[in-house]
């Protein structure tokens, strides 16, 4: 996610000062993802190191205020028309935790996988329920059907790599006694 972008997009809807970009930014993305206070006034000044926020003032309590520049404008104008790549796909902590649990060995790889599925299905419970509870505002609401088909989507590809665990288990050869452990593949 760009935080970058985000804070420009909101800048042009007006001036604002650091913790009203943060609070506006959770209000609109249901508080998925919380930005750090901090984080959000480092970016600001790369904003303005790099010509595309400038600062305008302070308000009647002190706070720096910041408008989005010409040149802000053309980068939110570029962003919401660019797709999003996905040359670079984004670090998956649990792809990388099954790619490590099946070639560890002693890990119960079926134990990883159901736990997880719990963990998803549970989640994609809470997220059905927050759709259900309420009268979402467009934009929560698009975030949140994002949440449900992204787990949807974690809860096939775990049955898909449950299947693959069964079938790599009866394509292998059975092991002549060895020393050696192998990873353990329940169901």
């Amino acid at each position: 996610m760009s935080v970058k972008q985000a804070l420009l997009a909101l800048l042009e809807q007006g001036p604002r000062y650091g913790y009203q970009l943060r609070t506006e930014f959770e209000q609109r993305t249901g508080s998925t993802w919380p930005l750090n206070v901090g984080q959000v006034y480092t970016t600001l000044t790369r904003l303005e190191r790099d010509g595309l926020v400038e600062a305008d003032g302070a308000d009647g309590e002190g706070h720096v205020v910041y408008r989005v520049t010409d040149a802000g404008r053309d980068e939110v104008a570029a962003w919401f028309t660019t797709p999003v790549a996905r040359t670079q796909p984004p670090r998956d902590e649990l792809a990388i935790k099954l790619a490590l649990a099946v070639t560890t060995p002693g890990v119960d790889v079926g134990t990883v996988i159901q736990q997880q599925r719990s963990a998803t299905m549970a989640a994609l419970q809470d997220y059905t329920r927050l759709k259900r509870e309420g009268d979402l505002d467009l934009a929560w609401g698009l975030v949140l059907d994002s949440l449900v088909f992204s787990a949807e989507a974690e809860i096939r590809w775990l049955d898909h790599c449950e299947a693959r665990l069964r079938r790599a288990a009866l394509e292998r050869p059975t092991p002549v006694a060895t020393n050696v452990e192998t990873p353990e593949v329940a169901r």
